[in-house]
């Protein structure tokens, strides 16, 4: 009897998006996922815990790496750049990136970027105990924007609008930062 093919974390989490890329979110099955993977569905236990789970690894897998890998950008440059690095991801990946506004932000990638936005709103002074509200609200008008982009919303809106529309939001939230200075 050949022995099964060895496969890893990584091949489950690319075969998975590939298939959400390619078919649709819906299409991710225990099943589709196993038989792109070349195994049985059981087998992919060994690497994910159940379909959430794997949801949830989908969600670190469309996350942008560090704009700022240096970390030479604090302050507004520092959430642009963020900002820029999820919309380029939610191009890549449209059909999974809505994900970031359904699942818990539990991941350690989720974690990690809103650590990097409160970081940078504290370095726009923003008072330490309004971080938690400004993350909450930065990344809700921003990831907001970037679903309904990715998801087909603005299909009859032209490129060169929609770049001018994410320019003008990214204008509106840095001058929306002065409120979380002085919260009601």
């Amino acid at each position: 009897m050949p022995r099964p093919p060895r496969f890893t974390r990584d091949d489950v989490i690319t075969c998975a998006l590939s298939i959400a890329d390619d078919q649709g979110l819906e299409a991710v099955t225990m099943s589709a996922v196993a038989a792109l993977v070349g195994v049985t569905p059981m087998a992919l236990y060994r690497h994910i815990d159940d379909k959430e789970h794997l949801l949830d690894l989908l969600v670190e897998a469309v996350l942008p790496e560090p704009s700022d890998p240096d970390g030479r950008l604090s302050g507004w440059p520092r959430l642009e750049a963020l900002a820029r690095g999820l919309r380029a991801s939610a191009a890549r990946h449209p059909n999974v990136f809505p994900l970031l506004l359904q699942r818990p932000a539990i991941t350690s990638g989720s974690l990690t970027l809103r650590a990097r936005i409160r970081d940078a709103l504290r370095d726009c002074r923003v008072p330490a105990e309004e971080l938690d509200r400004g993350e909450r609200l930065v990344s809700t008008v921003a990831l907001g924007f970037l679903a309904s982009e990715a998801g087909g919303r603005f299909v009859d809106v032209p490129r060169d609008q929609r770049d001018l529309d994410f320019e003008i939001l990214l204008a509106l939230v840095h001058q929306g930062l002065p409120a979380l200075e002085r919260p009601s």
